[in-house]
């Protein structure tokens, strides 16, 4: 294929076909003047599919303006291997070139053994810099930071603070946004560079001052910075110390990532699978049994309640065996409603929709919506116990269906609000987790009116 033609317009296996014939015969140039001209995600998309040799060959080739980029866009077992086929040389120049923030990521992530020679290859700055991000907790606003932005100072003018950007904006992350420090470098405010073009020259920055600015703790979790940025519709929040220094900023590239892994991780846990600490791609067989094996496990458990509930009313299920043909509606039909229920409070809890002090309110709420649904579903599920076992049978499966509906309803609102009470995730409580609580509860429920009936002598056998 003739580099003549616009890389940009091949897909992933031509471009993937493409490189793969550059390395083979060492093309270095045609394969520097072809990456050019295609998205960098789009390169690290097609290393996973070259061989070891190739990818090494093809990395050492990218000019060096965009090959940390790539970089960055790999997975983390991508990035792994591709460490363990540099040199040293390459992988001092390759942590030298990352953004603080990709490298604190990579960093932490790795092996201890790989950290601490990554380590070692930094130069004294961007060691110090290195340990400085570790030393935040896991998962805080501290390790996702970058400390490369631009401040000015109050005293300047509008014109010296354009002359202070356009000496150090290159080492910025980002030169939209700036902000205001004083000499011990605390954050008085911050400011947009269009406002500032638009000042007068001679005007002070202390007079562009609104202290109107949102800022976050370092030791904040990361989420509070998604949300954040969010609510305000920034591009980047300033990151303080309990002191109200300005230690780095969160841009919103990196929480989209946040937010991405973190949605992510509800998911898998919605469907009772723990958190995977890599894309489904590159993880294995054993590891993705090792995340699933354990709730299997535990729900396999909490079902010997529903066995229990069957046992303890054997005699009303053996005197009434039509009662057998409704269980797997009922019990369908409450976990469903259960789940649904469990989803929303999970959802308007992580996006701060609804608050713990509103739980009383929207139990009230749940009610009145399980009351409406369970009479919905009653009166659909007596027409189905008069086909199949008579009157009194599609009273009481009604009357059931009706009662399941709302308890499920209750138990799938009720328990996120507890499990967050507790520092729990919500999101724990997931759709298999509220429907083994919700079919035990169910049959109890439907067995109870049965038996009620029954011995009311409102059933006969």
């Amino acid at each position: 294929m003739s580099l003549a033609e616009d890389s940009t317009t091949l897909d992933h296996d031509e471009l993937c076909a493409l490189i793969e014939s550059l390395v083979r015969e060492k093309k270095w140039q045609d394969l520097r003047a072809a990456v050019r001209r295609v998205p960098v995600p789009e390169i690290a998309d097609v290393f996973p599919d070259l061989d070891k040799h190739d990818q090494v060959l093809a990395f050492h080739a990218l000019p060096r303006s965009i090959a940390a980029d790539v970089f960055s866009y790999m997975e983390l077992e991508q990035q792994n291997e591709l460490l363990a086929n540099l040199t040293d040389e390459d992988t001092r120049q390759l942590l030298a070139n990352l953004r603080p923030d990709d490298r604190t990521q990579l960093l932490e992530e790795l092996p201890g053994q790989v950290t601490q020679r990554l380590l070692n290859l930094l130069s004294p700055e961007d060691l110090k810099e290195a340990r400085l991000l570790l030393g935040y907790p896991e998962e805080s606003v501290g390790r996702l930071m970058t400390p490369d932005y631009v401040a000015v100072r109050p005293t300047w003018t509008a014109g010296e603070a354009i002359e202070h950007i356009r000496k150090k904006g290159r080492d910025s992350e980002i030169v939209s946004v700036l902000y205001i420090t004083d000499k011990s470098w605390k954050l008085l405010d911050s400011l947009s560079l269009r406002r500032l073009i638009l000042a007068k020259p001679e005007q002070l920055v202390s007079e562009l001052i609104t202290q109107s600015f949102v800022s976050i703790s370092a030791f904040a979790d990361r989420e509070e910075a998604v949300r954040l940025l969010a609510r305000y519709d920034l591009i980047a929040l300033p990151v303080v110390d309990s002191d109200g220094i300005l230690v780095g900023i969160v841009t919103v590239d990196d929480v989209l990532d946040v937010a991405e892994e973190e949605a992510t991780e509800d998911f898998q846990k919605i469907g009772a699978v723990s958190p995977l600490k890599t894309s489904y791609r590159e993880a294995t067989v054993f590891a993705l049994f090792q995340k699933r094996i354990g709730w299997l496990v535990i729900l396999v458990v909490v079902n010997l309640l529903s066995s229990g509930v069957i046992a303890a009313f054997e005699e009303t299920l053996t005197a009434i065996i039509a009662l057998a043909f409704f269980i797997p509606l009922l019990i369908g039909s409450g976990g469903n409603a259960g789940a649904q229920a469990a989803t929303l409070m999970v959802r308007a809890i992580a996006t701060d929709d609804v608050d713990l002090t509103d739980w009383l309110r929207v139990v009230g709420k749940e009610v009145g919506v399980g009351m409406l649904l369970g009479a919905a579903m009653g009166l659909t599920s007596i027409s189905l116990g008069l086909l199949r076992g008579g009157v009194m049978i599609g009273v009481v499966v009604g009357l059931s269906m009706a009662a399941i509906i709302l308890v499920a309803n209750l138990i799938g609102t009720i328990l996120p609000f507890i499990l967050t009470r507790l520092n729990i995730d919500p999101a724990v409580a997931s759709s298999p987790l509220i429907t083994t609580i919700a079919d035990a509860t169910g049959l109890l429920i439907y067995f109870s009116i049965a038996t009620l009936f029954w011995q009311a002598g409102w059933i006969t056998v």
